[in-house]
């Protein structure tokens, strides 16, 4: 086991790259299961999840290159296996994009059920809805989902939601049915229209990316691609918030505002100076933090991804905030770990009544997902004294060396097994 210790009361200042996104580099890697040919991805970053996912794809039959881990080349020539198991599934819901691509070429797919943070209920309907709906036959039992067609063909579908993972998964299927698909109620995010990008590179026809109708007419086949990552928004969106709560002085090289319109609105309400500029985002805590109600929501709302992070910011501000989580029902599990510090938030159901306080104290704290964890080393970086972080697993499924580019920033932050 490992634990991350933080000495907080330093100020952040200097500059800090950006790795790229590994929510737009996992349905890339998928998307390469729909072709025979050669497929590249340059500035994956290396965080736990891109290599479950290789060590999947390599389960399948993908041919993984050896070298640079930024720049990954993989090949599914000639797939030997149509099913992800749960022993790779179980840590990572993305694994279940494995399902649209699967299917679109083989004609089957079986994938488990899947796992990752526990953050509330995720439902796969949407998926299976919408790949029935383009022809699939699905079928459930024993904690897998099967999949079956001789060939998809297109429809329209409607999601009652707009799920990422069902927009990704079913822009997939599309691109290799017969016929016209058109996605509504679609995804809009910044990752949905990279792998778009993608998509048509290997000569897949999608128009609409990015907004609410996503319209797809599908190929009898498709090429490979050469495709550099987007930025990892959350990542940005993260180190600003690092930058913010130690009152520092910190440019995010590569952070694009356009991809972040929300935080970057809620920063400056809470009186910190954001600063866009061509080469990323700089910010500037000016030492009094004033209250800012958040309500998390589909893109380009505010990203329920970065509300444990805000929240964090906002225990060390100035009267008090009202955060609503509209998203996972789950995901206020690290109050209990920021009033271990000191913290003075009141939870009632879906809203979380953050009164801000002088100054955390450090503690010994306890990561139970992703963006709970990095939320504690935030929380650590502004707190007195010391601040001891365990299950940092979680914190590397999704952060690449963070604990080197808040040290490259000033802060006192180390890593120990234990």
């Amino acid at each position: 086991m490992q634990k991350i210790l933080i000495h907080g009361g330093r100020r952040l200042r200097g500059t800090v790259t950006v790795s790229g996104s590994k929510n737009a580099g996992l349905p890339l890697l998928f998307a390469s299961l729909l072709t025979r040919e050669r497929c590249i991805i340059r500035g994956l970053p290396r965080v736990a999840d891109i290599t479950t996912t290789l060590r999947l794809l390599e389960g399948l039959g993908v041919l993984v290159g050896d070298g640079e881990f930024s720049t990954i080349v993989v090949e599914a020539r000639d797939l030997t296996s149509s099913e992800a198991p749960y022993e790779l599934v179980k840590t990572m819901r993305a694994s279940f994009l494995a399902l649209g691509p699967l299917v679109a070429r083989t004609g089957r797919a079986r994938v488990s059920t899947p796992g990752g943070c526990a953050i509330g209920s995720r439902p796969v309907d949407l998926h299976l809805s919408g790949l029935e709906r383009l022809g699939a036959r699905i079928g459930q039992a024993h904690g897998y989902v099967e999949a079956e067609a001789s060939r998809l063909h297109g429809a329209r579908v409607s999601l009652d939601f707009p799920s990422v993972g069902a927009t990704e998964n079913l822009m997939m299927a599309a691109t290799l049915a017969e016929g016209t698909t058109v996605i509504e109620n679609a995804a809009r995010e910044p990752e949905i229209e990279d792998l778009a990008a993608a998509l048509a590179a290997m000569g897949a026809r999608i128009v609409g990316a990015g907004t609410s109708v996503i319209t797809i007419e599908g190929v009898r086949e498709l090429g490979g691609f050469d495709h550099v990552v987007i930025a990892d928004r959350i990542e940005a969106g993260t180190l600003m918030i690092a930058g913010a709560i130690t009152g520092g002085d910190v440019l995010v090289r590569g952070a694009r505002a356009d991809h972040l319109d929300a935080l970057v609105a809620k920063l400056g309400e809470a009186g910190v100076t954001v600063e866009a500029r061509a080469d990323g985002i700089t910010v500037r805590g000016n030492g009094v933090l004033r209250p800012a109600d958040v309500r998390t929501s589909p893109y380009p709302g505010f990203p329920t991804d970065l509300q444990a992070q805000f929240m964090a910011l906002m225990a060390i501000g100035g009267g008090q905030s009202v955060i609503t989580e509209t998203i996972f029902e789950n995901r206020f599990m690290h109050v209990q770990e920021l009033v271990r510090m000191g913290a003075d938030i009141r939870v009632d159901g879906k809203t979380a009544a953050v009164r801000g306080v002088p100054v955390l104290s450090g503690a010994p704290v306890m990561a139970t997902d992703l963006r709970a964890s990095v939320c504690l080393v935030l929380a650590g970086l502004a707190a007195h004294n010391t601040t001891e972080v365990s299950r940092v697993y979680h914190l590397d499924r999704g952060y690449e060396r963070l604990e080197e580019k808040l040290s490259a920033l000033g802060a006192d932050v180390t890593r120990v097994r234990t």
